[in-house]
């Protein structure tokens, strides 16, 4: 079952560190050569929407959210720096798009997701009721 069909795909760009050791010039060409790959993206229609996210934010958790700590940890180089949301037909495609990402070389990394039409644990719920209603 394809629950993600139509709802494209998830490009989440991890490693907050990766222009570390450049130079303001080696950082300006990267800048510039992603700001072309996002623009070639969005004009093919392939890109629906992105952004870079800040170093900085909240986590919560607990019950009921009571806990509020600062986060996220930029020194994590598995931070999330950004994502684009791509509207692809396949998986393959949405991996030959971030294939193409410019921060690669620099150890950026790009993990590739579907984007599913429903909470993949909700629907799991619904099918096992489903069963247990058929077998009661």
């Amino acid at each position: 079952m394809n629950s993600h069909q139509g709802n494209g795909y998830l490009l989440v760009f991890r490693g907050t560190d990766w222009c570390k050791g450049l130079s303001p010039e080696q950082m300006q060409q990267v800048g510039t050569e992603w700001m072309t790959w996002y623009q070639r993206l969005t004009d093919a229609g392939k890109v629906t929407g992105g952004n870079p996210l800040e170093p900085t934010g909240k986590i919560v958790s607990g019950k009921g959210g009571r806990v509020v700590a600062d986060g996220p940890f930029a020194e994590s180089k598995e931070a999330i720096g950004g994502y684009f949301h791509v509207q692809v037909s396949s998986e393959s495609e949405a991996v030959a798009i971030a294939q193409q990402c410019p921060a690669l070389p620099y150890g950026i990394k790009v993990e590739v997701r579907p984007v599913a039409s429903m909470c993949p644990n909700s629907r799991e719920a619904m099918a096992t009721a489903e069963v247990a209603g058929a077998t009661a």
